[in-house]
């Protein structure tokens, strides 16, 4: 029977394990008073190059709209763990970049949510089921987001030593992606 097609179980299986995994991990983050999201923006932001990024390349990556990062932006401003700063070769391009309170915010933070991912996620599998979990996600995330690396340049779109491609979940090498 059609229904039986272990594509579909796989699809399933991948997204039931997504919901349970958001719902074990959001309520520590929520404890800290920040959402999924800003979460997520602030993660993007220490793992670039520099610590910013252009708002472009921040939305492309997190999967947002031009308004929707304006808004993330806004209220990150307000909190004062980001600030936009303007591209000095391009005036029409800003970046967000991470301030000394968000990196501030993202070490208290931090600890508490990789213990969430250990006991939820990490700990349920052996070192080489992770490695080729890893490996299966990027490939996957690079078919159909190819735009998530996005941003792994210098100022202003120029290449950056070291950094062209770099996966900002997994740096330079793509090796590291404990703390996604």
């Amino acid at each position: 029977m059609i229904t039986d097609d272990p594509r579909l179980t796989a699809m399933g299986l991948l997204a039931e394990a997504f919901a349970g995994l958001h719902a074990k991990l959001a309520p520590a983050l929520t404890a800290h008073g920040i959402s999924p999201l800003e979460f997520e923006v602030l993660l993007r932001l220490a793992r670039s190059p520099a610590q910013r990024l252009r708002m472009t390349d921040l939305a492309a990556q997190a999967g947002l709209s031009t308004s929707g990062v304006t808004r993330v932006i806004d209220r990150l401003e307000r909190s004062g763990t980001v600030r936009r700063e303007t591209c000095p070769s391009d005036r029409r391009g800003s970046f967000a970049a991470l301030t000394g309170e968000g990196a501030r915010r993202l070490a208290e933070v931090v600890p508490d949510h990789l213990a969430d991912i250990d006991e939820w996620f990490t700990s349920a599998l052996s070192p080489a089921q992770l490695a080729g979990l890893l490996d299966a996600l990027r490939a996957i995330r690079n078919r159909v987001r190819p735009e998530a690396a996005a941003g792994a340049t210098a100022p202003c779109g120029a290449p950056s030593p070291g950094c062209g491609g770099a996966d900002v979940w997994g740096g330079a090498d793509a090796g590291d992606d404990s703390a996604g």
